[in-house]
């Protein structure tokens, strides 16, 4: 299974201090997959509805910015304490090709759609930038 490199050097900002992050939770994000374009009211918009329905579910929720330190593109994204199953399914709802999965400090990637195997990035912790 072949990932775009750039889901290997993805870093990520949070607002303020880092949150106390749970055991296990998913990084999900609702903007333009890889290699299209989307306006950016369809970028809010999507954001916006991703955050509700993670908000319906009562999960655990901060806000975490992946980004590249080779590119600078960055895409605002959602931690949130849900199910590995459930966030891929969420996040081939809001049209995305993977999402991360972080478990105690081990970051890894896997597809929404298809073979779910979670593929490793890495130590997590070490990734998060100040804001």
């Amino acid at each position: 299974m072949s990932f775009h490199p750039a889901y290997f050097e993805t870093r990520f900002r949070c607002p303020g201090a880092p949150p106390a992050w749970p055991a296990r939770f998913a990084i999900i994000s609702a903007c333009a997959t890889t290699g299209e374009r989307w306006e950016a009211a369809r970028e809010a918009a999507a954001d916006e509805a991703l955050h509700a329905a993670l908000m319906a579910r009562g999960a655990w929720v901060a806000r975490v910015t992946g980004y590249s330190p080779q590119t600078g593109h960055a895409e605002p994204s959602w931690a949130a304490a849900i199910p590995f199953d459930a966030a891929c399914t969420l996040g081939a709802a809001f049209a995305q090709d993977a999402i991360y999965w972080v478990e105690g400090d081990a970051l890894g990637v896997s597809r929404c759609v298809g073979d779910r195997t979670l593929v490793p990035v890495g130590g997590f912790r070490e990734r998060v930038d100040p804001g």
